[in-house]
């Protein structure tokens, strides 16, 4: 799980981000602002996490920039941790804020090893 949490402390300045963890899952809490469900593509593939953002803004037509610091895209490829299960990730976006849920394989500190009765 350090390899996630250093590459999610590499994100640019502007990106804020909670990790937690519990006994069943990893939780990422992203925010996204101006993003919706339909303006964001999460794919968990190949032990990793990549997350792309578009945010749409509307631009009266009486004004243009002088400036511009808030980004429309934000693109981020994390790696996923060692016992989160890819394929039951979830996720969920409200009002800018992004919760990725990656529930855990269960962990066994004993493991049976079959023995075949060879004689």
């Amino acid at each position: 799980m350090s390899a996630l949490r250093d590459a999610l402390r590499d994100l640019p300045d502007g990106i804020f981000f909670d990790l937690l963890e519990s006994d069943e899952a990893y939780l990422l809490v992203l925010d996204v602002p101006g993003v919706s469900a339909e303006t964001l593509e999460l794919v968990v593939e190949d032990r990793r996490i990549s997350i792309e953002a578009r945010r749409e803004k509307d631009l009266p037509d009486e004004y243009h920039y002088l400036e511009e610091n808030r980004s429309l895209f934000f693109e981020a490829d994390l790696p996923l941790p060692n016992d989160a299960i890819e394929t039951e990730a979830q996720a969920v976006v409200t009002n800018g804020v992004l919760e990725l849920t990656l529930p855990k394989r269960e962990t066994s500190d004993e493991t049976t090893i079959d023995i075949v009765d060879d004689g």
